[in-house]
């Protein structure tokens, strides 16, 4: 209970500072966001659902039958009390309003009717709930504070460094240009539902929660939050708007032109109209000036990092569910770099970052250890030398390629194969209580 608590008074803290921070420049924080959606039409209505859902894994099957219809009444009344009114969803979904009010009632009820054990594990999933959409609702505010504040950025920096890859957001961005809107649309799936696919695969994890009554000590949730919650973080520190936007200055070649429709001020911004079609070449890179609207969210690739989290989790599941879980990270790497979203060391570094934070919370849940340590240490260490080599070795990356892409390759197998040595053929074991000494019986 200490632990939760303090959790939950970190979170809490966390958000009045991004509360204060978002005022200051004039944008709703996300605790302003969150209480809107109690009566407001909610940015995304999938969301709270998500989060409903994330909460029933506590109750029993008639009390999820409850609170599921109790969530579709409620968005009926909004519906309908909307209509009534004349107003119009012109922003986000009609519905979800239902889901937020049924966690929040959980938690109400959790408080006036409940005691003990059974308190605290339905607090524990209206928390979980509830951590799914203020993980969601301050990430966005990361990125925009991340245009509002960082007005130049490091893409020329990242393209030069590319090269030691061999510049695969060009290449995979014409491969999947040349299957047409039909591969483009099936990539654009996967990588837009990757919140969905999380959370059916922490449901799998958190199947058993209700028949338990107890939570296990490490799943996929924590994982996805914290990545969330640390990864906007370090687009503060290396703030990159990606090939699309840097190198994309038009969309006529794209594959799916009306998808993206770019403003006269991102083409304006762009260096050149050189995506997917003519690398850029190896020169002097330097900082260059950006809008104040297109978010710095490219390294690390944090769509890379929740797919690596998935595989990851998926590892020890039956065969099904670990062919979706490779799936999926395969699609959403070819997305992420085919779509112009991302370079090739965005991707590398993302992959190091989930290794990283997905040791230190396995550590931290089953107990730390040598070998543990030692992952997350080396794992920092190479997630800091890369972004250091990006921004001051770029060249000599480029000019060097044979031997820096390797280098790259090997520095990140490196941080897997610890990962895997460590954690991945069986959980860590915590260090066991100690026993109580026997007493003599009274004669």
């Amino acid at each position: 209970m200490i632990l939760w608590a303090a959790a939950g008074a970190l979170v809490l803290g966390f958000q009045i500072a991004m509360e204060l921070a978002a005022h200051r420049y004039g944008l709703p924080g996300p605790l302003t966001n969150q209480a809107r959606e109690v009566l407001a039409a909610p940015k995304s209505g999938y969301l709270l659902y998500a989060s409903l859902v994330l909460t029933m894994v506590v109750l029993t099957w008639r009390q999820r039958f409850i609170a599921t219809g109790l969530a579709f009444g409620i968005d009926i009344a909004f519906v309908l009390v909307r209509w009534a009114l004349g107003i119009e969803v012109t922003e986000g979904d009609p519905f979800g309003n239902g889901a937020l009010w049924v966690v929040l009632g959980c938690g109400v009820v959790a408080v006036t009717r409940r005691t003990g054990a059974e308190r605290v594990l339905l607090l524990k999933g209206v928390g979980l709930g509830l951590l799914l959409v203020a993980g969601r609702k301050t990430g966005d505010l990361w990125l925009l504070l991340t245009a509002e504040t960082r007005h130049t950025v490091l893409d020329q920096y990242v393209a030069t460094a590319d090269h030691a890859l061999g510049n695969p957001s060009w290449v995979i961005g014409r491969i999947v240009y040349s299957t047409g809107p039909a591969g483009y649309r099936f990539l654009e799936f996967v990588y837009g539902q990757l919140a969905v696919a999380a959370v059916l695969f922490a449901l799998y994890r958190l199947r058993h929660v209700a028949v338990e009554r107890r939570f296990p000590r490490h799943h996929l949730v924590r994982t996805f939050l914290v990545i969330g919650l640390l990864g906007p973080a370090i687009y503060m520190i290396f703030p990159v708007v990606g090939p699309i936007y840097a190198y994309g200055g038009g969309s006529e070649n794209w594959a799916s032109p009306d998808h993206w429709s770019q403003s006269p001020s991102v083409v304006h911004w762009a260096v050149a109209d050189w995506w997917p079609e003519t690398p850029p070449p190896v020169g002097v890179p330097e900082p260059m000036p950006y809008d104040s609207v297109t978010a710095r969210n490219c390294m690390p690739s944090l769509h890379t990092a929740w797919s690596v989290a998935i595989f990851v989790h998926s590892r020890k599941a039956p065969r099904p569910i670990r062919y979706a879980g490779a799936f999926w990270l395969v699609a959403t790497l070819t997305a992420t770099v085919g779509f112009g979203y991302h370079y090739g060391v965005d991707l590398v570094a993302g992959v190091v970052f989930a290794l990283t934070i997905e040791a230190a919370l396995r550590s931290q849940a089953y107990g730390w250890n040598r070998a543990g340590l030692l992952v997350v240490a080396h794992g920092a260490a190479v997630f800091a030398a890369l972004l250091s080599s990006y921004r001051w070795l770029p060249v000599e990356m480029a000019e060097h390629a044979w031997v820096a892409g390797p280098l790259l390759l090997l520095a990140t197998a490196s941080v897997v194969y610890g990962y895997v040595r460590a954690f991945g053929r069986r959980e860590p074991s915590a260090v066991p209580a100690p026993r109580a000494e026997p007493q003599p019986e009274p004669a």
